[in-house]
């Protein structure tokens, strides 16, 4: 990563455009992510595409792409694990949005130093729902969030956008095969597809490894090391060995762990950031 794309993450809380996978490697993706998709049962949507890394080499391998990871090592430094990934594929014409939020609100993870990769497996524009971002918000910290049910949101937990100029809000359109990251705090959000084609888009999480999760929130949590020494703190998960496997189990975040665990975890730093 280049030294202005460095500095503009710092600054602006993401850095978006950078190459990663070309045509012909994304046309293998494409294909491969079928076998993915037909694992999905009755009823099931494309959210349920969560952590399968766990059990799928296939995206196991995405995660670790050497490409990939030279550019999270740019920014969280030699030591970092991975410990997360979903699919988030709105179809021609969807009305689903995700509503304005901060990563770091749904993780119980500390200290908050973590960051998302966002690799376009579509190309992604304003049109078909590309995610949008408020530069800069990141370095207000964690903002409210209220649970906001019956919405077109695929997420209940909705920050509080005041403090914030949403006059400046950017959209974050990436070439297929190309890829965003953005910081655990920033304001991010993505409207409907109002297009006639798909938009596709891969997430990876990445943290240090000085941050732990707690386990008592989501006891689920396995981290794979993606560089430099090993992380003591968190547990380990088992290497996949089935190219195209799946999940089945109950997830567990701060929306998912109720309103009880999510008053533990974050009301009393939210207060002390108030004072």
């Amino acid at each position: 990563m280049t030294e202005q794309q460095v500095r503009q993450f710092r600054e602006k809380g993401y850095v978006g455009a950078l190459p990663v996978f070309t045509d012909v490697e994304m046309d293998r993706l494409n294909t491969d992510l079928k076998h993915v998709l037909a694992l999905l049962g009755p009823g099931e949507s494309t959210k349920e595409i969560r952590e399968w890394h766990e059990a799928s080499r296939f995206l196991y391998d995405i995660c670790m792409d050497d490409r990939i990871l030279d550019y999270v090592e740019s920014l969280l430094g030699p030591n970092f694990y991975m410990w997360a990934s979903n699919f988030f594929i709105k179809q021609p014409r969807s009305p689903e949005t995700v509503a304005w939020h901060q990563d770091a609100y749904y993780w119980p993870l500390r200290p908050i130093e973590s960051l998302t990769v966002w690799v376009a497996f579509d190309d992604v524009d304003e049109e078909n729902g590309a995610m949008k971002v408020i530069p800069a918000s990141h370095t207000r910290q964690l903002v409210n969030h209220e649970r906001t049910p019956g919405s077109d949101s695929v997420l209940s937990l909705i920050a509080d956008t005041s403090p914030f100029d949403l006059d400046t809000v950017v959209s974050v359109n990436l070439a297929r095969g190309s890829m965003s990251i953005h910081d655990d705090k920033l304001l991010h959000c993505s409207p409907g597809n109002n297009s006639d084609r798909r938009r596709a888009g891969f997430t990876i999480r990445y943290s240090p490894n000085h941050v732990k999760c707690d386990l008592s929130v989501n006891p689920h949590f396995r981290i794979y090391q993606a560089r430099g020494a090993r992380c003591e703190i968190n547990p380990h998960g088992e290497l996949p060995t089935e190219r195209f496997g799946r999940l089945y189990r109950d997830h567990a975040s701060i929306e998912e762990a109720g309103k009880d665990k999510e008053a533990r975890f974050w009301e009393p730093p939210a207060q002390s950031k108030q004072k």
